[in-house]
Parts: C-alpha cells; structure tokens; sequence
C-alpha cells in the first residue's frame, strides 16, 4: 500500500471511531477502538510499541512506547486533551525520531466537532 494510500486509510479509521464515541473519553478506549478499525481494515499495526533510547551504543529501555506504530512507518500520538500543547508536538517528534519514522500523526480525540480539527501531521 502506498504511503498516501495508507495515511488516508488511517485518518479514516479515526474519523470513524470518533464519529461513533464522540470527545469526553479516556486515551486508552479510543486507542483500542481505533486498534479495532485498523484490524477492520487490514492494515498492520502494534499498539504500545516499545520504544528504547539509544545512549552511547547501548538501547535501554526507559519505558517509552509508541501509542499505535502502523506498518513500521507511521507513528499515531493519540491524544484526549483540552488542547494540543507544544510538549505533546514535541513528544511525537522525539518518537519520531528515536524510532527513525519520518512521519506521524498527533490525533487528539476531544474536540467537538470535526476529527480533522484534532489531527496534526508531523514530517521530519
């Protein structure tokens, strides 16, 4: 599945599980509800994907893990917030990073209307 193909599908995905739940929820029931849609729609993914720091050669594990990685190229920060802060950008863009993804999505579920509205796209 090509790249744009993929993010599309994904952004679907979301839409639908916030078209059906609504804002209000905690992080945890929109990353399994979502985790459902991806498994829908076929497309492979690992929820709470661990992610360990490289330091000095040496990968430990501090605990990190990535909210939803999609094929081994995607990273979803899913979010239930008031509002996106700059410390949840910069969070993704670290895992991004640590993970050497080049792209990822920061969805935050509680917004009132349209899902688009929560949903940032990270390119590093």
């Amino acid at each position: 599945m090509q790249f744009e193909e993929l993010s599309h599908k994904v952004i679907g995905c979301a839409i639908e599980v916030h078209r059906e739940l609504g804002p209000g929820l905690l992080e945890s029931t929109y990353e399994q509800c979502l985790a459902y849609e991806l498994k829908s729609c076929n497309i492979d993914f690992s929820c709470q994907h661990p992610l360990p720091v490289a330091y000095k050669g040496v990968y430990l594990d501090c605990g990190y893990r990535i909210d939803i990685l999609v094929e081994n190229r995607l990273i979803l920060e899913l979010k239930s917030v008031e509002e996106i802060k700059e410390i949840h950008k910069a969070q993704l863009l670290t895992y991004m990073k640590l993970a050497d993804i080049r792209i990822g999505l920061l969805i935050n579920f509680n917004v009132s209307q349209r899902l688009s509205n929560g949903i940032k796209r990270f390119v590093i």
